[in-house]
């Protein structure tokens, strides 16, 4: 118990300075080693609506076709990893990644080659789906050639019938079990990047708070996070996401930079479009 306690409080190293540069140096002291990343990046210029922000369970067992006009672009798009999708693959490479927590659905995270295990999707994911009736699960290509005929997908169980949804988190519904069974899991991180997010949603926001008092905490973002500045290890880099972790990669040095391009080359046929997985 003793040593739990002693992984959760031990010193953490401050940043040279507190700026990108200082980000770089502190992760290639060595002395970081447990980097948790909070992310919600976009995968193209459209803004599509967050499920749990426009849907209710009970609205959705009523009537699905509104929240399957909604997401049809969705799943009618083609979306790639983008380059920070891969940075956050090379830290995982590189044994400095930590977790990886996501408020996305779309499992770009796993396209670029995150690890399941490292990844936490807050508010589910497309990947899977169950019926609301019986709980069973719909097969895959039964549940995306529904959609993309523009029909609603319903489960396949003999008597069932019930509507088929996704596994993304809808208003009122509670978060997926591995999220609160890895909030604990905050206090050993010694670097916390919060890229592409303004922290808005809770409870995501609040795992911010979570992470050690003496834990830096960066934020890469178009603007300003209203849940981090007030600490002493907190830096604010303005920008764009994938411009500034390449500026990143660059400042670690050595072979960064030439590993992110080729993680993130390695994505060219990985493009998730949605109707390649019925007709594949």
């Amino acid at each position: 118990m003793g040593q739990l306690f002693s992984l959760f409080r031990r010193t953490r190293p401050e940043l040279p300075s507190k700026d990108l540069e200082g980000v770089a140096q502190y992760i290639a002291s060595g002395q970081c080693k447990n980097i948790v990343i909070m992310e919600t990046l976009r995968k193209s210029n459209v803004e599509l609506p967050r499920p749990q922000d426009i849907f209710t369970l009970s609205y959705f067992k009523k009537n699905p076709k509104p929240f399957y006009r909604v997401m049809s672009e969705l799943y009618g798009g083609a979306y790639r990893p983008t380059l920070t999708h891969s940075f956050i693959r090379l830290l995982e490479e590189r044994r400095l990644l930590d977790t990886c927590w996501t408020q996305n659905v779309d499992d770009l995270e796993r396209l670029a080659g995150v690890s399941p295990r490292r990844l936490v999707q807050a508010h589910g994911s497309l990947d899977s789906q169950h019926c609301t009736t019986c709980n069973a699960k719909l097969d895959d290509r039964a549940m995306k050639q529904a959609v993309v005929s523009g029909e609603v997908p319903l489960c396949a169980k003999r008597g069932c019938k019930g509507f088929v949804k996704p596994d993304v988190v809808m208003f009122g519904e509670t978060l997926p079990l591995k999220f609160w069974l890895n909030i604990p899991f905050m206090r050993r991180a010694d670097l916390l990047i919060i890229v592409g997010t303004s922290l808005a949603v809770p409870p995501f926001a609040f795992l911010a708070d979570w992470v050690p008092a003496n834990c830096p905490r960066v934020v890469i973002n178009m603007e300003p996070v209203w849940a981090v500045g007030a600490r002493e290890g907190d830096v604010e880099c303005i920008g764009d996401c994938d411009e500034t972790v390449r500026r990143l990669a660059q400042l670690m040095g050595g072979d960064w930079e030439e590993r992110l391009d080729a993680l993130w080359q390695g994505t060219e046929d990985k493009v998730f479009r949605y109707k390649d997985h019925v007709t594949s």
